[in-house]
């Protein structure tokens, strides 16, 4: 039961994964790209690491370490390199809804 467990963790994972990599090839901008990118991937890489820690019971506890590890350090990589990538002037397609994040025109932020 736990290796049937196991796989269809991996199955799915490897969707998001697909997923992920669909939504880089297909957004827009950098922004677009990076939300697609890390969202699915982390929730790839969670049932993706957890299927092989269901597969491997003995692996279980290493993989639930790895996968913490994973959802603190993921949100805060995107956030960093989405901030960078807005000082740095790159602009955002004109389709997204930027809402109150933009900086102003002269330069100073919100």
């Amino acid at each position: 039961m736990m290796e049937i467990i196991g796989y269809t963790l991996i199955t799915i994972g490897s969707l998001f994964y697909l997923l992920g990599g669909l939504g880089v090839l297909r957004m827009p901008d950098v922004y677009n790209r990076l939300q697609a990118g890390t969202k699915a991937t982390t929730l790839g890489s969670f049932s993706l690491i957890l299927g092989v820690g269901f597969v491997h019971p003995e692996w279980l506890l290493k993989t639930i370490v790895i996968v913490t590890f994973i959802a603190i350090t993921n949100p805060v990589g995107s956030s960093a390199l989405a901030r960078a990538s807005l000082k740095s002037g790159v602009k955002p397609d004109p389709r997204t809804d930027t809402g109150e994040y933009l900086p102003d025109e002269g330069g100073a932020e919100r």
